[in-house]
């Protein structure tokens, strides 16, 4: 293996994160759960130009915080007889659902699957801070002026949330058999929606982004996505007289801080070459995690398809 950019191994599994945590960050996600819940969400099945012989496919519609109007790819097996499990996918940073195909080995193993567009990015759901279409860039900072109610990643955090019970609730869904997957953003939005969440049964997370961003920015690599702390602090705070307060108010949305509400089982990896999402501020968050876990590490890989793994993933969120 490469000599480590990052901290050695036997300190990565001890690692705590460098970011704060709110003091109110379990209040302040609990009132937002307590929104979601109190919407009227207008859940609108449309099916899909695609189909597949043993698929049923849909674009679901659903309206969430702030009143986004948000997207998601709904496959479910036909003629299913009783209740079965699901899977809910989450997509990397300005990415969206992906295609129908990507779905079907879990809908002819017999799973429902829901596959998540982020507001604002490249798929079909909007992002409701103003404007319609696509908002990309800038995500993380988006609101940090305004204060925590106002983040963009508020709404996001919360769409996990709210697909992953509207799944629940769906006809041919076994509510105690449902997963969650995803990578980079996914992944991040998998502990996301795994804290927010607690019925879910298992999260497969990969490379988490959106974790410990002050060790992000303190290691120099606050570049590609996240590159806007960089920029937010030279143009918006130069002698950093606020850069506490903004740190503060970006660890509402730092999934560090979700990480002890999970209940689900955890499989996660991670590449030891990571430098888009270092490898310590994916450390941060699994250490904190009290559910049972286990962590896949690939010394020699960076940000990038890890060999096999899709693989093991599939296998994994099989034993719902």
């Amino acid at each position: 293996m490469p000599l480590m950019f990052d901290l050695p191994l036997e300190q990565l599994y001890t690692y705590q994160g460098s970011s704060p945590r709110p003091a109110d960050v379990d209040a302040y996600w609990d009132r937002n759960l307590a929104e979601m819940r109190a919407l009227d969400a207008r859940v609108e099945l449309v099916p899909a130009k695609f189909q597949a012989p043993f698929a049923e496919c849909f674009h679901l519609y659903f309206t969430g915080l702030g009143g986004a109007r948000v997207h998601a790819k709904l496959l479910r097996p036909k003629n299913r007889q009783g209740s079965g499990p699901a899977v809910v996918m989450f997509h990397g940073y300005s990415g969206d659902s992906g295609d129908w195909v990507g779905k079907l080995p879990y809908v002819a193993a017999g799973y429902t699957v829901a596959a998540l567009d982020c507001r604002g990015q490249a798929g079909l759901s909007n992002d409701a801070g103003g404007t319609t279409g696509v908002t990309l860039r800038g995500h993380i900072i988006r609101g940090v002026e305004d204060g925590p109610e106002k983040l963009y990643y508020r709404g996001v955090f919360a769409d996990t949330a709210q697909l992953t019970y509207l799944v629940m609730g769906m006809p041919g869904v076994d509510p105690a058999r449902v997963g969650a997957t995803g990578g980079s953003q996914g992944g991040g939005l998998t502990l996301a929606c795994a804290g927010l969440v607690p019925e879910l049964k298992k999260a497969a997370p990969i490379f988490p982004f959106l974790s410990d961003y002050k060790r992000v920015w303190s290691m120099d690599l606050a570049e590609n996505a996240y590159a806007e702390l960089r920029e937010y602090l030279r143009w918006r705070d130069p002698t950093h007289a606020n850069a506490e307060q903004f740190w503060n108010t970006l660890g509402y949305i730092d999934i560090q801080n979700l990480a002890g509400r999970v209940r689900s089982e955890i499989y996660m990896a991670v590449g030891l070459m990571d430098k888009i999402c270092p490898p310590s501020t994916q450390f941060a968050t699994y250490n904190k995690i009290t559910a049972a876990k286990r962590l896949e590490i690939y010394p020699d890989f960076g940000h990038e398809g890890l060999k096999g793994h899709d693989d093991r993933v599939f296998q994994y969120l099989m034993e719902l």
